[in-house]
This record gives structure tokens, C-alpha cells and sequence, in this order.
């Protein structure tokens, strides 16, 4: 294989043209993951691959393998699931924190199988249908020692007679060959990591994948209420990490932080596939990651101790980071990255003054494998989220209310659209005795992907976002479909009409906040509403935080619902409640401009503008301070 080939110079946004004059087929990548994990243990076999830590408060205990030690183990667990019945096209489900195990577990069901990796706080009945949905009937989950909701959600599959195999993980370091392992009624119950005797892990008894074949299946949120899986091949997942990993800035003996939790694509490609490609170092967190408190007492000394070169993390993360002191050397880390939500201004200010580390932004979705969209330290485009990836191609459309494209020229706003080889075949709708039916449910046209993200696109390939034309509230980087929020509050007998918006935030990025339409008799209060909704939907992250009553939901011409405006509204009683305390501030308006809220502050004349300022950068959006006449 070609090194030159493979990874070429990718350093500045000048350098996109020159990588795709060769053609990806040529690029020389492996060509499923089982394939990048064979060709790193055999390149460096003695190499650190993979670092658990079993908490952040036992930082200093964490478990190291090498990469030839991780490739055996995956052949061994991999051995061990054909022999419960997992085959080529079988999906795995997965529910777990973070721990050494999953990792294994995650590399052995993509290549043994299908991995189905489930959020374990999502509620019962959403966690069901995604592993019915799947069809999966082995689930990997996590031991009552290492997390009791995990354990549970196995309980509850197993008596809903959803699946009939359970394995446990356990514990990172907490390994006892000589436990029983617990018992479910009506299943198999045994510790994943109790492989066959005698299996060294030298190699793989069963049908290697293929690169079109499913890899995985990722949930994400839509609008029927329910999550939906996200089918992604192993040319999908591979490719997406080549893009991320192709990255002058970071040599084969970087080392990369991971935190956030594997079933989000995020930690799958960015820090475990796209290291792995290089032969890169990747230390993981507990099974807490980002949401332990433990951690950020002890971020900077983990950081010098391991020689931490980049990190992946959500905007919220680096708030929280940006006002921890510096207490360590941090001098390896070179860059952190940020996405999956918006950043605020004086998130990247305080993090970059206090840390000297740049934050560079990302863009993507798990509808297209994950990123799509990355920045460049000392390039900057400001407004920008990033310059495309190579072999990706990006543009804006408008799409009429009867499902029609239109292209738009550059520079004009519209719904954002990706293309390109790391666009998922489409969601799991159905499963046949011939496989899974996929469908791109609207979100395909022509191997055009639309984001629901409302953007412009510049001459060199720069995304520039303006608002989304989808519904989604991203709470910390966390999807919530408002349609838990929504369904949960037309239950009521006093709600005729219901609309989650996301209302902007300091420390999450955005909170779900809810307006309805009441009956005529209605005797319901806002604050009996609101904990109406926290009783009956579907997760605690989409609780909404108030419920507004209103005469009337603000519909479009066609009658649809007209979120915009209610987000508006949000907006512009977020920002009045927080510049209550500054002086001089008369007014606060918030308009829709091209599906992006624009707030105006009126101030009087004598007006402390600065402190009105440093309020507003707080928040993600787009402002602007205006003296009153």
C-alpha cells in the first residue's frame, strides 16, 4: 500500500483540489473495519491502540491493549458469537457505558455480524423497538456491577421476548474468571469476555464482511416520536474515518482523548476507527466520559500524563472545561474539536484565552456516518463551520412543499445537502427473510442526503449555517425529537395542540421548552402541565423546562405547523430573561430570517453596550444591538 497514496498532504483548504485529482478507488483504504484493525496490528503490533479508563477518579488504574492484543481479542469474541448463532448479515445489539469490553464487543459484532448499539437512557419501550426493529436476538450488555440500567433494559428485552442471549460486560480491570453469571428467566445469560478455551484470537473462523456490507445500524431521532436506525456499510464507516484521519496536523504517534459514549457515531469513527487507521493511541474515559464530575477534576493531568495530541467533544464540554484551571503541562495537546452542536462565541474565547488550544469546528450527521464539514486552525473562515471533506460534496437546495429540488446558486441560503460515498443506504424500515428494507424516508434524493440543516455554501466549500429547517432540539449535543415532548402533552385531556421548540441556553446549547392550545374548560396550569411532560416522556433530556400557553399554534400557508416563529419567541424570552440584571436594555426582538432567528437588543443611549455584548456571546445565534430612536 502506497503511504503517499494513502495519506496525502491535507493541511490547509488549498490542499482539497490536489487530494481529489486521484480518484478515493485509488486511495489504497481498507475496505471494511475488520480490515483497518488487521492492518494495524500488523503494521504495529506492539503499539498502544486502545486505553480504558475504569473511571476518572482512577485515572492512574486504566487498562492498556496493543493493537496485535485488540485484534486477537476481537477475532475471540468474534469466534465466540458464531457459536451463538451470529452470522454474516445477524445484528448484535449493544447497551453499555464505556468500558474495555464494549470496544472489543463493538469491533467483534461489525465483523462477526451487525452492531446495534442502543442508548440505554432512552425509555424502555424506545429501546425495544429499536432492538426489534434491528431484529437482533443476542444483546451485549452491561453486568448489574458495571451499570444496573443496563442491566434492566436486558430484563425488560428478554421478558417482552425480544432477545434470548444476553452477555454480560464487565467493569473495566474488574475482570473474575471464577463469577456465576446472573440469571434472567427465559434467556441464556453468560460474561461476554468467558471466550472459547483454547481460542489464541489468531484468526477469524467465520465470513470476513465485505465493504457493501452493513456494518452497523446507529439510532437517531425523527419524526414519528420514535428513533430510528441508520443502516451504515463498512465503506461507509471506513471511508468517513480516512476523511477524518488524513489530517497533516497529527503524526502515527499522536494520541487522541475519547469521552463520549459508543453508541453515538461520533466516538466510533473519530476516536476509535480514524486513530486506528494511523496507528494512533486512543485513551478513553470511564464509563461516565463526559458526564462524570470526576473527570474535569482531573482533565489537565490526564491530559499531560498520556501525552493527549486532539480530543472530540460537544460545546457544552469545553463551558465546563474553559473555567477548570490548568494545572498540568498541556503542551501536546494541539487541538480539540467540537460539533454536534452550535458553538457559542465566548465558549471558544474562554476555552482558547484559558487553554491556548484551539477549538476547531466539525459538521455532520449520522446520516451521513458523521462528519462531513471540518475547519483548519490557522485558516480560519469566520462563519463558517468548515470547509467540506474530500470525495463529499455539499450544496443548497430549496425543497417545495410537494418534495421537489430546486438547486440554488452560491452563497444562497436553503436546506443543506450532502453528497458523496459516506452517505448512509438508508433507514432500517423493515426486515425480510432476504435482509433489511431501507428506506431514505425523504431525507434521499438522488444520493443526495438533506441535512434539515439550513446553510449556505461558499466558492471554497465552506458551510456557513444559518438554522435548521428540521425540528430537532440538540440539548449538550444530545438529540431530542420533539415529538416525545409533543405526544406526551396532546395525552393530556385539556391539550388540543402541542409544539416543542428548542429555547437557547448557556450551558446546554439549547432546552426543550413546549407551547399548546388548550380546550375551551381546560383547567390545566402551565407548571401542571410541564410536570405532566416530565412524567410521561420518553427520556429526562426532553423534559421540557416550561410550558407556554398560547390561543394558537402558528401554522405555514399549507397549514403545517410554523416552528420558526415560536423558536422566535423562545429566543427572545431567553435573551429578556438574561439581560434583566444590564441596564439600559429597553428591548429585545427576535426575527426569522431565512429560518435563522436574528435577536436585536434596543438599548438607551447610556446603555453599558459591553455588557449587553458579553451577554449575548454566551449563546449560539445571531444578534445585534440597536440604540432606540
Amino acid at each position: 500500500m502506497n503511504a503517499d497514496l494513502l495519506w496525502p498532504r491535507y493541511a490547509t483548504p488549498g490542499d482539497l483540489d490536489d487530494i481529489e485529482r486521484i480518484p478515493l478507488a485509488d486511495r489504497g483504504l481498507p475496505n471494511t473495519t475488520y480490515a483497518v484493525l488487521q492492518r494495524a496490528a500488523t503494521l504495529w503490533p506492539d503499539r498502544p491502540a486502545v486505553t480504558v479508563m475504569p473511571a476518572a477518579d482512577r485515572w492512574q488504574q486504566a487498562n492498556t491493549r496493543t493493537y496485535s492484543e485488540l485484534l486477537a481479542d476481537a477475532h475471540r469474541a468474534a469466534n465466540m458469537l458464531r457459536q451463538k448463532g451470529v452470522q454474516r448479515h445477524t445484528p448484535v445489539a449493544l447497551i453499555s457505558p464505556n468500558c474495555d469490553e464494549l470496544i472489543t464487543a463493538m469491533l467483534a459484532a461489525q465483523l462477526a455480524g451487525i452492531a446495534a448499539p442502543v442508548n440505554g437512557a432512552l425509555s424502555s419501550d424506545h429501546i425495544a423497538h429499536l432492538v426489534e426493529r434491528s431484529g437482533a436476538r443476542t444483546l451485549v450488555a452491561a453486568g448489574p456491577e458495571l451499570d444496573e440500567a443496563s442491566w434492566r433494559a436486558a430484563e425488560h428485552l428478554v421478558a417482552a421476548g425480544v432477545i434470548d442471549t444476553v452477555l454480560l460486560l464487565r467493569p473495566t480491570g474488574g475482570h473474575d474468571a471464577s463469577a456465576t453469571a446472573p440469571v434472567i428467566e427465559g434467556a441464556t445469560v453468560r460474561y461476554f469476555s468467558d471466550f472459547r478455551p483454547g481460542d489464541g484470537g489468531s484468526v477469524f473462523d467465520g465470513e470476513a464482511p465485505a465493504a457493501t456490507d452493513l456494518a452497523a445500524l446507529f439510532h437517531t431521532g425523527g419524526t414519528t416520536g420514535k428513533p430510528k436506525p441508520a443502516a451504515h456499510t463498512h465503506a461507509n464507516e471506513v471511508t468517513d474515518a480516512w476523511m477524518i484521519a488524513a489530517n497533516t496536523m497529527l503524526d502515527e504517534n499522536s494520541v487522541f482523548f475519547a469521552g463520549l459514549p459508543l453508541f453515538h457515531v461520533n466516538a466510533l469513527v473519530v476516536t476509535l476507527l480514524a486513530p486506528m487507521l494511523r496507528g494512533q493511541h486512543a485513551v478513553w474515559a470511564g464509563p461516565l466520559g463526559y458526564r462524570d464530575p470526576a473527570l474535569y477534576a482531573n482533565f489537565w493531568k490526564i491530559v499531560a500524563h498520556h501525552g493527549i495530541s486532539a480530543m472530540s467533544a460537544v460545546p457544552t464540554v469545553y463551558a465546563v472545561l474553559s473555567q477548570c484551571p490548568v494545572d498540568a503541562d498541556i503542551s501536546s495537546l494541539r487541538y480539540a474539536l467540537v460539533g454536534a452542536a452550535a458553538l457559542p462565541a465566548a465558549v471558544r474565547t474562554d476555552f482558547e484565552s484559558r487553554t491556548g488550544v484551539p477549538l476547531l469546528e466539525g459538521y455532520g450527521l449520522t446520516e451521513g456516518t458523521c462528519a462531513s464539514v471540518r475547519s483548519f486552525p490557522d485558516h480560519p473562515r469566520p462563519g463558517a463551520v468548515g470547509q467540506r471533506f474530500p470525495y463529499q460534496q455539499v450544496k443548497t437546495v430549496r425543497i417545495d412543499d410537494d418534495g421537489q429540488w430546486h438547486d440554488l446558486p452560491t452563497g444562497e441560503v436553503g436546506n443543506l445537502a450532502i453528497s458523496g460515498p459516506t452517505v448512509f443506504p438508508g433507514y432500517v424500515t423493515a426486515r425480510t427473510v432476504n435482509g433489511y428494507v431501507l428506506d431514505g424516508l425523504g431525507k434521499l434524493n438522488d444520493g443526495w442526503l438533506d441535512t434539515g440543516d439550513l446553510a449556505w455554501v461558499d466558492g471554497d466549500g465552506f458551510v456557513h449555517l444559518t438554522g435548521r429547517a428540521k425540528d430537532l432540539i440538540i440539548r449538550g449535543g444530545h438529540n431530542i425529537d420533539p415529538a416525545t415532548i409533543e405526544d406526551a402533552l396532546l395525552a393530556h385531556p385539556d391539550v388540543t395542540g402541542a409544539a416543542a421548540v428548542g429555547r437557547p441556553d448557556v450551558h446546554a446549547g439549547e432546552v426543550p421548552v413546549a407551547y399548546v392550545t388548550l380546550c375551551r374548560d381546560a383547567t390545566a396550569t402551565p407548571e401542571s402541565l410541564r410536570q405532566w411532560a416530565v412524567e410521561h416522556v420518553s427520556e429526562s433530556a426532553a423534559a421540557p423546562k416550561s410550558v407556554i400557553v398560547i390561543d394558537t399554534i402558528p401554522v405555514t400557508a399549507v397549514g403545517k405547523p410554523y416552528k420558526p416563529a415560536l423558536r422566535a419567541d423562545a429566543t427572545r424570552s431567553a435573551i429578556r430573561d438574561a439581560l434583566t440584571s444590564v441596564l439600559g436594555v429597553a428591548e429585545v426582538e427576535a426575527t426569522v430570517d431565512y429560518g435563522a432567528i436574528v435577536t436585536t437588543v434596543v438599548v438607551d443611549a447610556d446603555a453599558d453596550t459591553g455588557a449587553v455584548a458579553a451577554v449575548l456571546g454566551r449563546y449560539a445565534l445571531a444578534w445585534d444591538i440597536k440604540e432606540r430612536p
